[in-house]
């Protein structure tokens, strides 16, 4: 059972809650897509233990007056978290603006976030730019420009045992969207484990245990069947009104053969007539028979066995806690 709140809330005796922390930095246009991804991913996970997550934001992101105002009325400040305890946390990437993610206007507090993190949770998840920026902090490894976005559902094979993907699949199809990458071999040489990985996408999932396990994840196992469809629509837009010079490419591996018919044709209309106005005539609708989300199961099962460490490392991280703050 999920519950999830702001306040506190009444349970079964001895039912002492997980409480974590979504750290939500997506896009305005991503922002209650997002919240409600992991919230469902958690219910699913959750094994009828009782969970209470706690939502933030990088102030330093600027958002949208309809995104701020349900951030003002929905999200904890930031300052908040400092002084406070969490069994585990949950830090989502932003969209890229800087070349350099130490020139991005958050890059001191996310950092200061990396640090808290591994002194005050006892595991973190860090979700695909938010993980470029943990490792470049933490180790020095620069994250690398990819010839172009890598989109789409990519298989993805299981490299060792590990209790994080304890009766995981050894192979499972995994949505990415992103425009740069971590070399595995930068990873191994600095103590971190590779779980899943790919020859098309590199290191999809892989983990580094100090005092606060750290998981990182390229790709997003917490994505809807719909949305890399979302996404690039939302490119195709961006084509059209000019923002970007050259038409997105389809998503790898997720439309059917009818579906990339259906693209294809809307494409060349808008190769021949270059207008926003277009959009609206995005074959959305036929796009979206036959979606389906097939990373969802083990998903499902890798955010069951982090969840089952964080219960299992509640009272020892905790003493821990009391024995540094004495």
């Amino acid at each position: 059972m999920l519950l999830v709140s702001q306040a506190p809330i009444e349970r079964p005796p001895c039912a002492e809650p997980i409480v974590i922390g979504l750290v939500n930095n997506m896009p305005d246009a991503a922002l209650r897509a997002t919240e409600r991804q992991f919230h469902d991913l958690l219910s699913a996970a959750s094994q009828n233990r009782v969970v209470r997550i706690r939502h933030f934001s990088l102030p330093e992101l600027v958002r949208a007056p309809v995104a701020q105002s349900h951030i003002s009325r929905h999200y904890e400040d930031l300052g908040e978290l400092w002084t406070s305890r969490l069994d585990g946390l949950i830090v989502t990437g932003t969209e890229p603006r800087a070349a350099a993610l130490e020139d991005e206007p958050y890059w001191s507090t996310l950092t200061r976030l990396v640090d808290w993190a591994a002194e005050r949770s006892i595991s973190t998840v860090w979700s695909c730019l938010a993980a470029h920026a943990a490792v470049l902090h933490r180790d020095n490894i620069e994250r690398r420009r990819l010839p172009r976005k890598l989109s789409g559902v990519f298989v993805s094979i299981k490299a060792r045992r590990d209790e994080m993907v304890a009766d995981a699949p050894f192979q499972w199809s995994l949505p990415h969207s992103r425009y740069n990458g971590l070399i595995e071999q930068d990873l191994v040489s600095r103590g971190y484990r590779i779980l899943y990985q790919s020859p098309a996408t590199g290191a999809d999932v892989f983990v580094k245990d100090e005092a606060s396990l750290n998981i990182f994840i390229q790709g997003h196992p917490e994505y809807e069947a719909d949305t890399l469809l979302r996404e690039h629509r939302r490119d195709v837009g961006r084509f059209l009104a000019g923002g970007i010079s050259e038409y997105p490419e389809v998503p790898s591996g997720y439309f059917s053969d009818d579906a990339i018919a259906a693209l294809s044709a809307f494409r060349q209309q808008t190769l021949r007539h270059r207008d926003i106005g277009l959009l609206r005539a995005f074959p959305t609708a036929a796009l979206e028979r036959g979606l389906s989300s097939p990373w969802r199961l083990p998903a499902v099962r890798l955010y069951e066995n982090w969840m089952s460490y964080l219960a299992d490392h509640k009272t020892s991280a905790r003493e821990h806690l009391d024995r540094s703050s004495q």
